[in-house]
């Protein structure tokens, strides 16, 4: 019942990320004007805006006008609903929890803003790098429970997540001239303030994993061309995704399998 209803809360996160995802590019308020089709104007009601639900049984369309909407939609507010399950199957109930649905609300806007403009807006930066601080610092005065948890970072920790992760990907920007974005640089350095120095270097070893994957993909498929420029945020959001659920079981793998530790 419990993985159920966290599917539906992330339904409905997705619903409002997907609002997040259209209106920050464009300068516009998340909050207001209320969902509106954009092409008539027409204000969305409670039963325009059930998540997926309301997509099927409009068939995609304005009640008023008839527009289509953007199947991306549905598919969104699917999958932010499928990785709060995800995360719940981790982690069970608990604080560990709601800082893997905050991380994961942010990862879905970062990643589906980059794929679409190839930016990284800096007020998304700052709530997240916030949100990450604030979190860390309420778990080291906070029990922990559930069936598993994110162990807590410290905020020395903390700062060289930061360093570690933003100074990484700056020298590969320097090194590179340009071949990595301002955008990923802050990126990883907040994400260094979710994870602390040693995860923050995981989720970046596994974003270069998921990039060279990636972009092959992409490449195969011919969604991207080789000329085109190919956005590493999303990327950096799996990878960092892979090590908030995995991260420190594979930590322990590694050092057990190469440290013998």
């Amino acid at each position: 019942m419990l993985f159920f209803i966290i599917f539906l809360l992330g339904l409905a996160v997705g619903s409002f990320l997907n609002v997040c995802v259209y209106r920050l590019p464009a300068g516009e308020s998340v909050v207001s004007p209320p969902s509106h089709c954009r092409a008539c104007g027409v204000r969305l009601g409670p039963a325009d805006l059930i998540p997926v639900l309301s997509y099927i049984l409009r068939r995609g369309r304005c009640r008023s006008c008839g527009a289509p909407f953007s199947a991306r939609y549905a598919v969104v507010e699917l999958a932010t609903g499928a990785l709060f399950a995800w995360c719940f199957f981790v982690f069970g109930l608990g604080p560990s929890l709601i800082k893997a649905l905050v991380l994961t609300s942010f990862l879905v806007v970062i990643t589906l803003i980059d794929f679409d403009h190839q930016l990284i807006y800096d007020k998304v930066l700052v709530w997240l790098a916030g949100a990450g601080v604030a979190i860390n610092l309420s778990f080291a005065y906070a029990p922990l429970w559930g069936s598993a948890v994110t162990l807590p970072v410290g905020l020395l920790d903390m700062l060289l997540g930061a360093f570690v992760g933003g100074g990484l990907l700056l020298a590969i920007a320097v090194a590179t001239r340009g071949g990595m974005g301002g955008g990923d640089v802050k990126f990883a350095a907040a994400l260094g303030l979710w994870f602390g120095w040693q995860h923050t270097l995981l989720a970046l070893f596994l974003s270069f994993l998921a990039g060279g994957l990636g972009g092959g993909v992409l490449l195969l498929l011919r969604i991207r061309k080789r000329k085109d420029l190919i956005p590493f945020g999303p990327f950096i959001a799996a990878g960092a995704f892979v090590a908030l659920l995995y991260g420190p079981d594979i930590v322990a793998w590694y050092a057990g399998r190469f440290l013998g530790r």
